[in-house]
């Protein structure tokens, strides 16, 4: 036997198709650049280059992620992960000692993904080399500021999720669990029905008010409203039979019961982000005597299109739920993470820092990159059984607008929504597509729909300066015109 063939792996077989199709991918890109411009050398614009060639980069690994061979290798993948877990479990069932040679698939799955970053790296080393050739590259900042705040931040661990809960003064009224209901500090308040924010359950809330500046929760306190927002917390491994009724109609009712009872009012506005956007729909839908308005941001309803790659990815064919959660009780949030990630390989590992490099100097963006790096990496897992639910029912079988959604004994149906709804989406979110929040108004009973849109992301619909700037000052006066001052009640 030849040493390559002694040192073949059958997880070989699993990377080969990405370094191969990175390969081509970065190849088609300096073609396609070297087009335009008529070659590398002499070309009037670097940026302008380095745009061309980022974009042609992200079209051509776009196109690889949607195709059926990616799509065989991804669930191969997870696959091969839900069964070294499956094994590990056992193994610890049985209280058997874990051999070094027990967990051998995992360790060489490990040392395969190892192999693919460097490889992928390797490909993006030609795009340094060509930028070093125009002289393009950003100046040494002349201070190490930059790089001893990146240093830093790299070592930076999960902070406790009290001292990461944005820049708002804020106070801890309610706990159920795990979960903590915060309410902002505001001596203003002009709006009898207050803002209950229900975030997704991916991720920290923390987000919404991220930075000063920056923040959804500062916009709607400066509006006049009194702010309340759900902090779901961690989910531990006593959590994974949690379900969507669980959450629905146990949390949120209970919130939703204590904020009245506090507030005095009969009803309340809610705002819901992303996957909280889908429970609040959910919510409102069960429960429309508590609502008095209904506010989405970059929501998902309907899961019919394929232009959200995770409605491709999360297709049955594609996508074992029942494996991988079957095998890790708790859906892990470093597999969400990553799969965030990869949706957008080449701004995510290659665009995204060498913009950093650019702007070492640059305070205010420093400021802003390591606020976002830390929310972005402060993962955290989902509820076992609610994760099978959300992607068989909604992503696998679109149970909501189809109306035959149960929560339990419950059934939502999105026609008994009445109250005023606003849809905020992003033109360019790569999560969610607009079209699949904007399906709602084709199925709700309410009078008074408005929708607004900006060319942004996901993300951006909540932390850029021009979401602060243009659409957030617009939809808090919605909410406002559609509220009840509390002049007009004395």
């Amino acid at each position: 036997m030849t040493e390559e063939e002694n040192n073949s792996n059958p997880f070989d077989a699993f990377f080969q198709p990405f370094v191969d199709h990175w390969a081509t991918c970065v190849q088609q890109a300096n073609d396609a650049t070297k087009q335009m411009f008529g070659g590398f050398e002499g070309s009037p614009d670097p940026r302008a280059w380095r745009r061309q060639w980022f974009d042609a980069l992200s079209g051509n690994t776009d196109a690889y992620l949607r195709s059926p061979p990616f799509l065989h290798v991804m669930k191969a993948h997870i696959d091969a992960l839900s069964d070294a877990k499956r094994r590990m479990n056992e193994l610890a069932g049985h209280n058997t000692r874990v051999r070094s040679t027990s967990g051998s698939d995992l360790q060489s799955l490990e040392t395969r993904l190892a192999s693919l970053e460097e490889a992928i790296y390797s490909r993006l080393s030609e795009l340094e080399q060509r930028v070093e050739a125009l002289d393009c590259r950003a100046s040494q900042p002349t201070g190490a500021d930059g790089w001893d705040r990146f240093l830093s931040a790299l070592q930076i661990k999960n902070s406790k999720p009290e001292l990461t809960m944005g820049t708002t003064p804020h106070e801890v009224v309610y706990e159920d669990g795990s979960l903590r209901l915060l309410r902002y500090c505001n001596d203003q308040v002009r709006f009898l029905e207050p803002v209950l924010i229900c975030f997704a359950l991916v991720n920290r809330p923390y987000v919404l008010d991220l930075q000063g500046d920056r923040s959804v929760v500062r916009q709607l306190i400066d509006r006049g409203f009194d702010v309340y927002l759900i902090d779901w917390g961690m989910p531990t491994d006593a959590d994974r039979t949690m379900k969507l009724e669980n959450y629905v109609c146990g949390l949120m009712r209970s919130v939703t019961d204590f904020v009245c009872e506090r507030t005095g009012n009969k009803r309340l506005n809610v705002l819901g982000y992303c996957m909280g956007g889908t429970l609040s729909t959910m919510f409102t839908a069960l429960y429309q005597d508590r609502v008095r308005n209904l506010i989405l941001l970059a929501t998902p309803i309907d899961f019919s299109g394929d232009e959200g790659i995770l409605n491709l990815w999360a297709r049955p064919e594609y996508f074992d739920v029942d494996k991988l959660i079957d095998a890790y009780g708790n859906c892990p949030g470093e597999f969400l993470q990553y799969c965030f990630q990869l949706m957008k390989p080449v701004q995510n590992i290659a665009e995204k820092y060498l913009t950093f490099c650019e702007r070492l100097d640059d305070d205010s963006f420093l400021d802003n990159f390591f606020a976002m790096e830390r929310w972005a990496n402060d993962s955290i897992p989902v509820a076992g059984e609610t994760f099978r639910e959300y992607v068989k029912k909604l992503y696998q079988q679109n149970q909501l607008v189809k109306g035959n959604m149960l929560l339990g004994e419950k059934a939502v149906k999105l026609a008994a929504i009445t109250c005023p709804l606003l849809l905020l989406v992003a033109e360019h979110d790569h999560l969610v597509p607009p079209d699949s929040s904007l399906a709602l108004e084709r199925y709700v009973s309410s009078t008074h729909v408005k929708s607004m849109s900006i060319n942004a992301g996901h993300i951006g619909l909540a932390v850029s300066t021009k979401a602060h700037r243009q659409l957030w000052p617009q939809a808090a006066d919605w909410i406002a015109e559609h509220s009840t001052a509390r002049s007009a009640a004395i």
